[in-house]
């Protein structure tokens, strides 16, 4: 692996400053692009869900449908029962044959009765399915088009930022190359355990840059002089004066509007 070169403290500074701005826009596509992902996501999560409730009430009503048929033909069943025992009443010959077919025509009509009863139970739960399905099958459509209209976004979003985060990357490892691997280390060390992934901030009101904690004045000026890399005792960011943070956003600027 060639060696990197011998830079000064500032040029350093530079060179970590104009990284944490590519990699922070970097950051900033994904995010914009992540929620997305996230939301089309949980649609099709609804929608699947729904889907199976719609699967679960038309098997309810597939199954009422089926049980009313049974019933039906149990119906027909008991009828032709009933029928026959009547004819069979004719021809006893004594009481306790007369009481048996008798019973047995009163059964044969309790079974008609519970069957009529278990048909009008399938009916009513077809019929509040049927409701319940018809709002479900709306819904789904809904969702449906709320889905195509996310994708699409997702879709546009996609082909606007995936070219400009591939140019980026390359920036970013390109930049990387002028650091020294230890520095390189401790500032991705840094944006893994910080707030925004931002490891190098310029000093802002007199603090570190998002954070309330006041610089003593001689570390200002120390930040200032750009003679070593010095970071901040609360957050551990690097940082650097406003001066040249603001001119490394003015130089970054061509490379953002490419």
């Amino acid at each position: 692996m060639a060696k990197k070169v011998e830079t000064s403290v500032e040029e350093k500074l530079r060179a970590l400053f104009d990284l944490q701005l590519i990699d922070s826009r970097i950051d900033q596509i994904r995010s914009i692009r992540g929620e997305l992902p996230l939301e089309v996501e949980d649609l099709e999560n609804e929608i699947e869900g729904l889907n199976k409730r719609l699967e679960g009430f038309e098997n309810e009503i597939k199954e009422s449908q089926d049980g009313i048929k049974f019933e039906e033909n149990s119906i027909k069943t008991s009828k032709e029962n009933h029928k026959k025992y009547e004819g069979d009443l004719k021809k006893v010959r004594n009481n306790r044959e007369y009481n048996a077919i008798v019973k047995e025509q009163e059964f044969q009509e309790l079974e008609i009765k519970l069957s009529e009863k278990k048909i009008a139970q399938y009916k009513e739960t077809i019929e509040s399915k049927t409701v319940v399905i018809d709002e479900l099958k709306d819904k789904i459509k809904d969702r449906n088009s709320h889905l195509k209209s996310k994708n699409s976004e997702l879709g546009e979003i996609l082909k606007e930022t995936e070219k400009e985060e591939k140019t980026l990357l390359e920036k970013s490892k390109q930049f990387e190359k002028k650091i020294e691997d230890h520095l390189i280390a401790a500032y991705k060390r840094i944006r893994s355990n910080v707030r925004n992934g931002l490891a190098i901030v310029p000093i802002e009101r007199n603090a570190s840059g998002g954070s309330y904690f006041t610089i003593p004045p001689q570390v200002q000026m120390e930040i200032a002089s750009r003679q070593k890399i010095i970071t901040d005792e609360y957050s551990g960011r690097i940082l650097v004066d406003p001066k040249l943070a603001e001119e490394e956003m003015d130089k970054m600027k061509s490379i953002f509007s490419t």
